[in-house]
């Protein structure tokens, strides 16, 4: 079971218009109204219909603000977040290098909407395998969170559980760990303990305890981050049936035939649905 691509976008999402403002005027209200809407299409999982959208606000922002304005980093910076969710990486990743060229030039190198640009793109390498690429890019991006915006920002703990993600993947689980779990403690603090940002962190946590047999560990973990989502996204939403299908390997590994064969077929049932 691999669940690191499917907590990518949910990641992305938590920064995705993070990139700050400058006094510079912006592109205007239709352009924040279609970014609203992208962000409305992109927790529905329509992609398709949110990657129309996004690129309608990149065409007006460039229109109204000229190419090397915040706004239209913000939009490129949406656009490669769809495709990198939709697996178009070589699509993403000049998006997201022109974004965070934009804004070091709008806000200096260190500014906090940098920060969200070298993460996103740091993502970008890890979902492909590249972590030499992008593991000093997601450094970078915590220690300017850290400085700037204090220990207790929900953009620091977004900046955390990417990092963890990153040393997971490559089965450095003693660095993700706590990495994960001090995550897991600012999504709480700030968000409370039901915010679906949290069921980054809880997959994160549950995935390494998995692969480490801990299935004790494991299991009430797995199980929270699937209660969040229903709760907080409806019991028919993609996210809710990649959760089911991580449950539903998870108790197939541990032997627990019968849970895993009910999370299959909810997870088969939403997809259903989505289909029609």
């Amino acid at each position: 079971m691999n669940i690191i691509k499917a907590l990518t976008l949910i990641v992305c999402l938590a920064v995705l218009v993070a990139c700050g403002r400058s006094n510079q005027k912006g592109a205007g209200i239709e352009w924040d109204t279609l970014n609203k809407e992208v962000m409305e299409l992109l927790n529905a999982g329509q992609y398709d219909r949110a990657l129309v959208v996004a690129k309608k606000a990149l065409e007006i922002a460039e229109n109204r603000v000229g190419q090397k304005h915040p706004d239209v980093a913000t939009s490129l910076n949406n656009i490669a977040v769809i495709y990198n969710t939709l697996g178009q990486y070589a699509l993403a990743e000049p998006l997201y290098k022109r974004s965070l060229a934009i804004k070091e030039k709008a806000f200096g190198p260190n500014h906090p909407a940098v920060a969200t640009s070298l993460n996103n793109l740091a993502e970008l390498y890890r979902t492909q395998g590249q972590f030499a690429l992008a593991e000093p890019l997601y450094k970078r991006s915590l220690s300017i969170l850290e400085k700037k915006l204090g220990s207790n920002h929900p953009s620091l703990a977004t900046s955390l559980n990417n990092l963890a993600l990153l040393y997971s993947t490559q089965g450095q689980f003693t660095q993700a760990e706590p990495l994960f779990k001090r995550s897991l403690v600012i999504w709480e603090k700030i968000l409370g303990p039901n915010h679906p940002s949290l069921t980054t962190s809880l997959e994160g946590l549950a995935e390494i305890y998995r692969i480490q047999h801990k299935y004790s560990l494991a299991e009430p973990l797995f199980k929270r981050a699937l209660a969040i989502k229903e709760k907080t996204l409806g019991p028919n939403h993609p996210d809710v049936a990649t959760s089911l299908d991580n449950l539903a390997a998870f108790y197939q590994e541990s032997q627990k035939k019968k849970e895993a064969a009910s999370m299959t077929q909810r997870a088969a049932a939403i997809r259903a649905i989505k289909r029609r």
